[in-house]
């Protein structure tokens, strides 16, 4: 297939990193690091304002109606940005699990308050284990009359400490296997029996919270599709959030390309630029090569999941484990030719390092979406 993005796509692209360039800069990403929200309310309601966040709800629910392409667009430059927001969380993750498993009431309740920013929703499935099979999950809901209780400890969820609303998975029945008996639910912060604790991770660009159950009372309604249902609803979305999160590790691989490449130009050693000498030339061409190749996945993993193609399950665990790579790679060899000052901390080289670790890892390492895709293929 020869891919490329439309006129306009490429239209929201350079309006979107002309924004980011202007409103998030390193100085901007480092002071909110520091915040214990870890965003910019007023950063966050800005990007609501041009529908940053409404990009791929459906219009029916207050959206803009567009597809997961025109959403890993803004993905791209915010992963070049470093771009501190709720984004993956609330848009991507929340969004679109609602939109799968949610009833039109549930939809019609929620997707609006996402689409302009005005609540901020996350998904909760990984706990102590951290795993993101469905082995991983041993939180219980127990079914009491009109309501279930909910106990378990969930951790590594994105911005769960400041979301107002949780989608937590749990275990409603025996398993037989692994994905069978876990279902849906939907938790408000202020819920009695759930407290919340963020997390100090290596990446503080993107926060990680825990969060505790104990004896949390939520009525059926808000339950999420099925009893017992919600693992293969989990993965679809896991999917649609894997291809979004590899287009963001585009953005900042590229980014760590660009910055890269800059220096090689300036930096005099010898009396001639570092980048005149060889060694340094091929480390910016194998960083060159890993970008390019990146795209091409995550392009044509976004390109299938938005026409909801029988690839998906392949092309998504692909992107995932070449794109963490490629920008891990990218990280560290841009610190390499930066030398001595890209190990400071008051070089941005470290930044993008830790979140090309932490993005490594999140849904699942390289290790384990190559065994995804070994078990698609039939290998």
């Amino acid at each position: 297939m020869n891919f490329a993005f439309s006129d306009e796509q490429e239209m929201l692209r350079d309006s979107a990193r002309r924004f980011l360039e202007e409103k998030c800069d390193s100085v901007t990403v480092r002071s909110l690091m520091e915040t214990e929200a870890g965003y910019d309310q007023a950063l966050w309601a800005e990007i609501a304002e041009q529908g940053w966040q409404a990009m791929a709800i459906p219009e029916q629910y207050g959206g803009a109606g567009f597809t997961l392409l025109e959403q890993i667009v803004l993905m791209e430059e915010m992963g070049r940005a470093l771009f501190p927001a709720p984004f993956l969380a609330s848009a991507v993750l929340a969004a679109n699990t609602l939109m799968v498993a949610g009833s039109e009431e549930q939809k019609a309740t929620a997707l609006p308050g996402i689409a302009t920013g005005e609540t901020i929703w996350t998904l909760a499935v990984t706990e102590e284990s951290g795993r993101w099979d469905a082995g991983g999950i041993e939180a219980t809901a127990k079914r009491d009359g009109d309501e279930y209780v909910i106990d378990g400890v969930k951790t590594f969820v994105l911005d769960g400490h400041t979301a107002d609303n949780l989608i937590v998975a749990a275990r409603t029945g025996s398993q037989v296997e692994p994905g069978e008996g876990i279902s849906l639910f939907v938790v408000p912060s202020n819920t009695p029996g759930l407290s919340r604790t963020k997390l100090n991770t290596m990446d503080q660009t993107r926060p990680l919270a825990m969060i505790e159950l104990s004896d949390v009372r939520i009525p059926v309604s808000g339950r999420l599709g099925d009893e017992g249902a919600a693992w293969p609803i989990i993965e679809m979305v896991t999917d649609i959030a894997v291809v979004a999160l590899a287009a963001e590790q585009v953005g900042g691989a590229q980014k760590c390309l660009d910055m890269a490449v800059e220096y090689a130009k300036v930096r005099v050693q010898f009396g001639r630029p570092i980048g005149s000498f060889q060694a340094i030339k091929h480390k910016c061409a194998d960083m060159l090569v890993q970008v390019e190749s990146a795209k091409s996945a995550a392009y044509y993993a976004a390109w299938a999941t938005s026409e909801q193609n029988e690839e998906v399950a392949i092309v998504a665990p692909l992107a995932k484990s070449y794109c963490s790579e490629a920008y891990f790679f990218c990280a560290a060899e841009n610190i390499q030719i930066h030398g001595g000052i890209g190990f400071t901390w008051e070089h941005d080289a470290h930044l993008y390092f830790k979140r090309a670790k932490s993005s490594e890892l999140m849904f699942g390492d390289p290790t384990f979406h190559r065994a995804r895709l070994a078990d698609q293929i039939g290998l």
